[in-house]
């Protein structure tokens, strides 16, 4: 097996014979002063992606902050221009913490509670997106209690199929997400939604779902709904996000130019007058980091290698929960032919604990040795958990040749905080 594509890096990775740098910051060095697993992210790579973004959509345009949040993350992306999508309390806090304003907020969520929606009305979000009939009852009710008028959009749920994961589908009929339009509910929720003081309506919104590679799949799914579009006319037509970004050597998937510009130029040939906006997530930042783990033993067991590292589910379950794709190469050694078939698993105490069943490095690899996996940098860290009691990594930040923790490494006495005794 070749070495690892350079360009499932990060943008300033720079791959030599005996190492590996982004950021201007040697992995390896990262590995020694803060250990491992630790998730790696370029900073500038980050910026890029909102910056991109939003020159590609303007103002309004928002980042799915469930792929990744901490407020660092939440900085730069208000910084780059962007808004922030998010869905729950805790999302909402860490943005507001991290100095977003509320008008740069969007809230999401199909169970929004009462504290969310107050909370929102309250401090002016840009808008909130309604998933359902209870959904616009809590808003107006809430909205009512506090006499404030607040901006909504309808999620309509256009029931078409997309070639994704079942996990990540949530355009379909099945999907719990949105309104049907195949139904006339969503026409009537927005009749309702026009008609109570309270509720500005200014849009509708769609999502397909997660990590499509077709643009067709995602013209396919505005054509579902370009006639309901056209008929109510909306200020605002945001059309989600779910671009899907590279993992493996042989993956391909479009550029955030080519989807966008491809989404846009296609509203326009069909008369949709709307501001088009998206809500871009995992290829904000996915492709912006790696992981790197240290090895604990190499086991042959007949034709199968087992490499055992210090983390695995706890820190990514998206091969367990998607059957996920991803590569690995050592830092010591990246441009080194990956000539050993492996299996990298994790520690813990479940057969399913395996962040790569058929992968390559070299045949070099042992223990002791730094692992890398790249493209981590979405639903990673968002989706760790402390099972076994695992502590969770670190995210360091690394721009312009410095290295330096936003998120610390979880210590032990951090598992028992909860604990009421």
């Amino acid at each position: 097996m070749e070495p690892i594509d350079a360009s499932l890096l990060p943008q300033t990775a720079i791959a030599v014979p005996r190492g590996v740098s982004i950021g201007g910051v040697d992995v390896l060095r990262i590995a020694e002063e803060f250990g491992t697993p630790a998730f790696i992210y370029d900073v500038a790579h980050l910026r890029d992606n909102f910056t991109r973004a939003f020159e590609l959509f303007g103002e309004g345009v928002a980042y799915a902050t469930k792929a990744f949040l901490c407020k660092a993350v939440a900085r730069l992306a208000y910084e780059s221009g962007m808004s922030l999508d998010v869905s729950t309390a805790g999302e909402y806090h860490v943005a507001r913490a991290a100095g977003v304003p509320a008008n740069r907020l969007v809230l999401h969520g199909n169970n929004k509670s009462i504290m969310e929606v107050e909370r929102a009305v309250e401090e002016g979000v840009q808008w909130i997106v309604l998933d359902s009939y209870d959904d616009i009852k809590l808003a107006a009710s809430q909205a009512s209690t506090l006499q404030r008028s607040v901006p909504v959009l309808i999620r309509i749920n256009p029931g078409v199929e997309v070639h994704t994961h079942r996990f990540t589908a949530t355009g379909n009929r099945d999907s719990k997400f949105g309104i049907p339009t195949w139904t006339g509910e969503a026409a009537a929720a927005v009749d309702i939604v026009k008609k109570t003081r309270w509720l500005d309506f200014i849009g509708l919104h769609i999502h397909v779902g997660s990590l499509v590679f077709e643009i067709d799949t995602f013209l396919a799914a505005l054509n579902s709904v370009l006639d309901f579009v056209r008929h109510v006319d909306p200020e605002i037509f945001v059309v989600g996000g779910g671009l899907g970004v590279r993992y493996l050597n042989t993956d391909t998937a479009p550029s955030l130019e080519l989807w966008g510009q491809s989404i846009l130029k296609h509203c326009a040939d069909n008369g949709i007058n709307s501001r088009v906006l998206a809500e871009p997530g995992r290829s904000m930042v996915a492709s912006t980091a790696v992981t790197i783990y240290t090895v604990g033993s190499v086991q042959t067991k007949g034709s199968k290698t087992y490499v055992a590292v210090d983390g695995g589910m706890s820190d990514n379950p998206r091969p367990l929960l998607y059957d996920s794709g991803y590569e690995a190469f050592l830092p010591r050694s990246p441009l080194d032919a990956r000539d050993r078939m492996v299996s990298i698993v994790g520690r813990h105490c479940e057969a399913g604990d395996m962040l790569i069943k058929d992968g390559f490095l070299p045949s070099s690899v042992a223990v002791g040795d730094i692992v890398a996996t790249p493209v981590t940098g979405a639903y990673g860290y968002c989706m760790a958990s402390n099972y076994n009691m695992m502590t969770r990594p670190p995210v360091i930040w690394v721009s312009d040749g410095k290295a330096q923790p936003v998120i610390r490494r979880e210590r032990l006495e951090d598992l028992l905080r909860l604990d009421v005794d």
